[in-house]
C-alpha cells in the first residue's frame, strides 16, 4: 500500500472528525466543533491519530485509545473532570477498560473510519 500524501491524510482526518461529531449527536452529547470551525489542537490530533493508524493498521482500539492519551499528555492536557481546551483537562484520559462502553464503541469508530479510507483514497 502507498502511504497517502498530506492532503489526503487531511481528508481522511476530517472525514473521521466528521464521523465522531455524528456519533457524539447521536450519543446525546455536545458535539465538536465542524473540522471548518475546528481550532488547531483537534485538527492536529485527528491528524495525530490518522497517522498513528497508518503505522500501527493492526493495533486494537485500546491501542489507539493509549496513543489518543500519550498524544495529549505530550501537549500538556492531564486528565480532569470536565473537557477544558483552556486548562487542557478531559475526562476520558483514563485507561481504556475504565472507558464507558459508549466510548469504546467511539474509539472503534474511529478506527474503522480511519481503515476504510485509506486504501480507496486516489
Amino acid at each position: 500500500m502507498q502511504q497517502p500524501d498530506d492532503a489526503a491524510i487531511t481528508r481522511i482526518a476530517q472525514v473521521m472528525h466528521e464521523a465522531v461529531r455524528a456519533w457524539q449527536a447521536a450519543n446525546g452529547q455536545r458535539p465538536a466543533p465542524p473540522w471548518s470551525r475546528a481550532p488547531k489542537w483537534m485538527i492536529s490530533s485527528s491528524r495525530e491519530a490518522v497517522l498513528w493508524r497508518l503505522a500501527n493498521p493492526d493495533a486494537s482500539a485500546a491501542a489507539h485509545h493509549e496513543q489518543w492519551i500519550q498524544e495529549k499528555k505530550s501537549r500538556g492536557w492531564k486528565h480532569g473532570k470536565k473537557k477544558s481546551a483552556w486548562r487542557k483537562t478531559h475526562p476520558l484520559m483514563v485507561s481504556y477498560e475504565d472507558l464507558p462502553e459508549v466510548e469504546r464503541r467511539k474509539d472503534a469508530l474511529v478506527a474503522a473510519v480511519i481503515d476504510a479510507l485509506i486504501e480507496p483514497l486516489p
